[in-house]
């Protein structure tokens, strides 16, 4: 006769199996999803529509399954380590969120995600919101719909937002939001009107894109990226999509913006970073998953700007620059680094932003989903609104809705997100001032290329973590103390007040 610690065994084994073939087509929708936005014939769409919603149809089947949650019943009452806890802890998270949603729900909003992305390109392309406004409309329709099912008593944009955070409560991130508001607004009125002139014109001119690509492939090396791991293509809008086993890199080039394509490279990597130190062993598991949206952010903001935008790494780096351009020969330095980190008080796109008005892009956003989700906002008002945040939050409004409401794909897949971005800025400072204590000159090691101990410290304490905490555990684990703005107002208020020579 088994006994109960057999059972238990048993029980968990047959949970891990089931969840690892769940995470398998998980994985196969992510490398159909990086193809559309890829290599896809533009005519694909239709097909492409279909065959994500029936891979995203058989995963919720076996995740809802009964037998599932006959397993994870079995498993609570049952001693488990630390491990195996926290793997049950996450399917029953996942479980509890996909049970009560229809199949046939789930079926609707993935074709209709799938066609709402051609449809944004198209307006993106051709500067027609009327375009993309019934996609998003439905989106909006079908997603309230979801979040009801999931859980009827809270707020919908709430449940949004716990996709992708689910352990870091809304109003933290809110309350964070208050207090980048009362520290950034003030440092960047400041530069406005007392910075001094600084070298944001040195890397202007004419650079064609099949050099820059050949930059940002030099620049990959510099940061040791696997590439027998991963891979370089180029997307409308830059991501990472991947595994521990293949976590490929997207960028876009812009022959006025060299700088522009090189910071998305490495902001990419970042994410390719935190993807290839998961655990190999644990793959198809919530342990060798990454923890939440927030956290990945951290990641690629940690690398784009405590290394891409550090005049350590200028220093290193611009010779390679010079010798695929040569029109910068003369840039020296210290020009290069003001240059990539200019304050734009004019611009109007998010992901061309500085570390300060960047943050501006972002709680416009925010605040744009809640009301369209809420109820407060037309689809059709969306533009109007957008311009006037714009001018409230950054004083420009954009000439186009492509500069403007349409510059950003993610409407088409969620709602909910763009929190994140300034989440993993926020926990990115944290980091570089945990990593200032525990590695012994991390600058001085960025200026001669070894990134292998930021690397393996990182990959210590973030990635190879997986999901064996929550996301505000996570955060204490590796720095100490829970989430806080302290360290980037900190960070940007001594790096801007020197880089624009503010008293």
């Amino acid at each position: 006769m088994a006994t109960s610690e057999q059972e238990a065994h048993s029980a968990y084994d047959e949970l891990e199996t089931r969840i690892k073939r769940i995470a398998n087509i998980g994985n196969a929708t992510g490398i159909l999803y990086w193809d559309q936005q890829t290599k896809m014939p533009e005519e694909g769409t239709p097909a492409r529509a279909k065959q994500l919603s029936a891979l995203q149809s058989i995963t919720h089947e076996l995740l809802t399954e009964e037998r599932t949650g006959e397993l994870l019943d079995e498993l609570e009452s049952e001693e488990l380590d630390d491990e195996q806890s926290a793997v049950v802890r996450e399917i029953r998270r996942q479980y509890d969120r996909a049970i009560d949603v229809p199949s046939d729900l789930v079926t609707e909003i993935t074709e209709t995600s799938s066609e709402a992305q051609p449809a944004w390109q198209e307006a993106k392309a051709e500067d027609e919101f009327e375009t993309f406004e019934p996609y998003l409309d439905r989106l909006r329709e079908l997603q309230i719909e979801r979040a009801e099912h999931i859980d009827p008593d809270k707020d919908p944009y709430e449940v949004m937002f716990e996709d992708g955070e689910p352990y870091l409560q809304l109003s933290t991130v809110e309350r964070i939001f208050d207090e980048l508001r009362d520290g950034l607004v003030p440092l960047i009125e400041d530069i406005q009107e007392n910075g001094a002139d600084i070298a944001d014109d040195a890397f202007s001119g004419t650079y064609d894109t099949d050099t820059q690509e050949e930059v940002a492939r030099a620049a990959l090396d510099t940061l040791d990226y696997d590439w027998s791991r991963g891979r370089l293509d180029t997307a409308p809008h830059p991501f990472m999509s991947g595994t521990q086993f293949d976590a490929r890199v997207t960028t876009r080039y812009n022959e006025n913006d060299p700088i522009g394509s090189l910071t998305a490279t490495i902001h990419e990597f970042g994410h390719a970073s935190y993807q290839l130190g998961l655990r190999d062993d644990e793959y198809g598991t919530p342990l060798g998953d990454s923890r939440s949206s927030g956290i990945h952010e951290s990641q690629s903001r940690f690398w784009e700007n405590h290394v891409g935008r550090t005049r350590a790494f200028w220093e290193l780096f611009l010779p390679t620059f010079k010798e695929h351009f040569p029109q910068a020969e003369g840039v020296t330095v210290d020009e290069a680094y003001e240059a990539v980190n200019q304050v734009f008080t004019d611009n109007t796109i998010r992901v061309e932003a500085d570390e300060l008005t960047y943050h501006m892009h972002i709680i416009l956003r925010s605040e744009i989903e809640q009301e369209f989700v809420g109820g407060e906002l037309d689809v059709e008002e969306i533009p109007t609104r957008w311009n006037e945040l714009m001018d409230d939050y950054l004083g420009v409004v954009p000439e186009t809705d492509s500069e403007g409401c349409l510059q950003d794909i993610h409407w088409t897949s969620r709602f909910g997100g763009f929190q994140n971005y300034t989440v993993g800025s926020v926990f990115a400072a944290q980091l570089w001032a945990t990593i200032e204590e525990e590695i012994d000159e991390p600058m001085e090691r960025i200026r001669e290329g070894d990134f292998a101990p930021i690397r393996e410290w990182l990959t210590e304490n973030i990635h190879e973590q997986g999901c064996l905490y929550t996301t505000d555990e996570l955060i204490e684990e590796a720095t100490g103390e829970p989430l806080t703005a302290d360290y980037f107002l900190e960070y940007v208020e001594e790096k801007y007040s020197d880089i624009y020579d503010l008293d």
